[in-house]
């Protein structure tokens, strides 16, 4: 076991490797840019080393950076984490050239499976099901309409190098479709720097089922089952639950046996995901994430598994010790990603200073966090304040769990994605297990006027809670997860109230 790793992260996710490394009697070392010299993270490592500007070019992502921190401070690993350099090929390279350990899979595999058009060559030469499409980059748009008319319509326009949704373009119709390919192609340039672009069958009203895989250095390679990703907005999700509800242990075996043979044709090591969009009861491989998943914690909490520790072990040289018919899965999970945006503009980005602050907690109850009382959320990052993770013996007990978690969790001083959340929980759809990727899109009006309902049930709680964050102050206007969202005639007479 290595006795040093230095996290290459931020927040969150941060801690949550460090927890796992004190575990494992391992020393953790943080690195931070100027905007994060106070954050959790840099004072629960055992050592910190500053990046310096807080833009993430210059920090989080600057692998020469990275590098020199952990030679100077002798860690013998790197752990990525997800975001910024987590699926970035080079990181590893240099890990190599400098005698590190990459807490993940080689630079070659996340190359491979970092392009959709190669990922998907790949896995169909593995006989893995892949929604028709293009097999190279798309260069004449006279060929693409051919494709697009062969294929019909509606097409999606991908960016080969992209991911988290960024430049994808749905096409119903030919006179869209130049437009479409070149607005995708100056995004894919601008983000990835890389302009190649495909084509492929566009699904509806698709579930987003995806599968972990843990994979070792001897060729062992086994799934820890599956989690439904669908309540998405713009292809980047929001809350996730474990196992799918329209998961059975027949589909489960295939769907499994699909992202073992997968992960294995790779020769696959560490923790990753295989990705499937489920449309009319067939499935189809989507993209890999090699890398941990921001999801992790309720695949964690159902099959009884440590999916970090396990990464870094299997890192440190260590065998699989788990074979597939030791994983079961047991009760269900869900988790709600907690973000400083106001979901009722669009979920645009609302950074600041949090002025009040009260974690859920009690049975069934997980947080992943790395926000406190006066933080100031920086303007440089993701938006991501905290993960809420809640779960039971069924669906409907993590559901009710989350309801109440919910309710306790109080965040002053941004807007949040609180709101959203327990309106999500509230919908009839969501509890009937009725989900697709456009799930928010579908129920846009129900959903945003539950939030509403919400905000409004929410100021009494956070009235009655003032005295423990403000005592002897007047609070007006203030709603719980959302700041203030009232307006200015609801704060004047909540002050002549006060």
């Amino acid at each position: 076991m290595f006795d040093k790793i230095l996290i290459a992260n931020r927040g969150e996710i941060a801690i949550r490797i460090m927890r796992a490394c004190r575990e494992l009697d391992v020393k953790s070392v943080a690195v931070y840019s100027d905007a994060d010299k106070t954050s959790l993270y840099t004072n629960y490592a055992d050592e910190r080393y500053p990046l310096g500007n807080p833009s993430p070019l210059q920090s989080y992502l600057n692998i020469d950076k990275i590098i020199n921190a952990a030679v100077e401070s002798g860690a013998e690993a790197i752990h990525p984490g997800y975001g910024f350099l987590a699926e970035n090929p080079k990181l590893g390279e240099e890990c190599e050239k400098n005698g590190i350990t990459l807490v993940g899979p080689t630079g070659d595999v996340i190359r491979q499976m970092g392009d959709k058009i190669t990922s998907k060559q790949i896995m169909r030469k593995a006989g893995i099901p892949v929604i028709e499409g293009t097999q190279e980059g798309l260069t004449d748009i006279n060929e693409a309409k051919e494709i697009a008319k062969n294929i019909g319509y509606p097409v999606i326009i991908k960016a080969s190098a992209g991911g988290g949704g960024i430049g994808m373009r749905a096409v119903y119709s030919e006179d869209e479709l130049q437009r479409a390919i070149e607005s995708t192609q100056s995004v894919a340039a601008a983000n990835f720097g890389d302009s190649t672009v495909f084509i492929e069958k566009y699904l509806e009203k698709p579930r987003h089922i995806e599968f972990q895989v843990l994979g070792d250095n001897y060729g062992n390679v086994i799934h820890a089952a599956d989690r439904e990703c669908s309540i998405q907005r713009r292809h980047q999700k929001l809350l996730e639950e474990a196992p799918s509800p329209i998961m059975t242990e027949e589909l489960r075996a295939q769907m499994g046996e699909s992202a073992v043979k997968a992960a294995s044709s790779i020769n696959y090591t560490g923790a990753g995901t295989i990705e499937f969009m489920y449309d009319n009861g067939n499935y189809y491989f989507l993209e890999m994430n090699t890398r941990i998943q921001v999801e992790h914690p309720i695949t964690e909490i159902v099959t009884n598994i440590d999916l970090v520790k396990e990464q870094i072990k299997i890192a440190a040289g260590e065998e699989l010790n788990l074979e597939q018919k030791d994983i079961k899965v047991t009760g269900h999970a869900i988790e709600c990603r907690i973000n400083a945006e106001d979901p009722l503009s669009d979920f645009a980005p609302n950074p600041g200073k949090i002025t009040g602050y009260r974690s859920p907690g009690g049975p069934g109850v997980r947080l992943d966090s790395g926000v406190y009382m006066n933080y100031t959320i920086p303007t440089f990052y993701d938006s991501m304040i905290s993960k809420l993770v809640t779960n039971g013996s069924t669906r409907q007990d993590a559901i009710d769990r989350m309801k109440r978690a919910l309710s306790e969790y109080i965040i002053l001083g941004v807007k949040t994605t609180i709101p959203f959340h327990k309106a999500i929980i509230r919908n009839p759809y969501f509890l009937k297990g009725e989900l697709n990727t456009h799930f928010i899109d579908d129920h846009k009006k129900g959903i945003e006027e539950e939030m509403k309902k919400v905000i409004e049930e929410d100021r009494e709680n956070v009235n009655r809670l003032k005295a423990t964050f403000m005592p002897g102050k007047k609070i007006a206007a203030i709603s719980a997860g959302v700041g203030s969202y009232l307006t200015n005639a609801q704060a004047l007479q909540n002050k002549k109230r006060n």
